[in-house]
C-alpha cells in the first residue's frame, strides 16, 4: 500500500499514540519534550513514507498503523528506560522500536541490529538525516553478536518470544523486553518478569502486552 505524509502532519496521531499511555506506570515527559519528540518522530515518519515507496520497508496498510507500529511500543519502553545502561534492539527492521525509543530518549545508548542490507542503509540514513548521535547500526544477525554485548534488549517479530527470550537473556545483562500481541509469556532459567504490562494501540486498538525479564539474582 502507498503510505502518505497526512495533510496536517503526523502530530496529532502521535500525541494520541502518547496520550493513550498516561495510565500506564513509569515516568512522564513534560510539554517541552513532546514538542521536541514529536519534531524527531515526524521526520523520522516523513522518511519512512517516502523511502517505503521504493523499499517496501512496512507492511503498515495506512497512515495509523504506521504510527502505531512505529511509535507505539517504543513509547511504552520510554516510561521504563531511565535505568542506567546500552540497549540494543535484535532484527530492528526500519528501526521499531529501536530508533524510535532511541528519538524519544536520545540520552539512551543504541544499537540497531537488522542482517538486510537495503534496511541497513535506511536505517544509517536515517540516522544521520535526523542527526542521531549515540547510535550504532550493526549489519548482522543475533547470533553472530557477543555475549553480554548491552544491558537492555529489546526485539519485535524478528523471533517467536520463547526464541528471542533465550536470546535476549545472552546478548543483555540487565534486562530483556519482549513483546507480545498475543499468547502466553515466555520463560528462562534464572530470569523473572519484573514488569508486565498490557496495553492497546491508541489508533488502531490493537491489544499488545510488554514484559521486561531481569535476572532472578535481583529479587534477592
Amino acid at each position: 500500500m502507498v503510505l502518505k505524509r497526512p495533510a496536517g502532519g503526523w502530530q496529532s496521531r502521535i500525541d494520541r499514540v502518547f496520550d493513550g499511555l498516561e495510565a500506564v506506570p513509569g515516568a512522564s515527559l513534560s510539554a517541552a519534550q513532546r514538542v521536541e519528540i514529536d519534531a524527531a518522530l515526524g521526520r523520522y515518519l516523513d522518511l519512512l513514507v517516502t523511502w517505503n515507496e521504493r523499499l517496501d520497508l512496512t507492511a503498515a496498510r495506512g497512515e495509523d498503523e504506521l504510527v502505531d507500529l512505529f511509535v507505539a511500543d517504543a513509547a511504552l519502553l520510554a516510561r521504563f528506560a531511565g535505568e542506567a545502561g546500552s540497549w540494543v534492539d535484535v532484527g530492528s527492521g526500519a528501526g521499531a522500536p529501536g530508533l524510535s525509543l532511541k528519538l524519544i530518549c536520545p540520552e539512551l545508548p543504541m544499537q540497531l541490529v537488522e542482517p538486510k542490507s537495503k534496511r541497513v542503509t535506511f536505517l544509517r540514513t536515517a540516522q544521520g538525516s535526523l542527526g542521531v548521535r549515540g547510535l550504532e547500526v550493526r549489519r548482522e544477525q543475533s547470533q553472530t553478536l557477543p555475549p553480554a554485548c548491552a544491558a537492555w534488549g529489546v526485539s519485535r517479530a524478528t523471533l517467536a518470544p520463547d526464541l528471542w527470550l533465550k536470546e535476549g537473556v545472552r546478548i543483555a545483562t540487565a534486562g530483556v523486553w519482549v513483546l507480545l500481541a498475543q499468547g502466553e509469556p515466555p520463560e528462562a532459567a534464572g530470569w523473572r518478569a519484573d514488569i508486565d504490562v498490557s496495553y492497546v494501540w491508541a489508533l488502531t486498538g490493537v491489544s499488545r502486552r510488554a514484559l521486561r525479564y531481569v535476572p532472578s539474582a535481583a529479587f534477592g
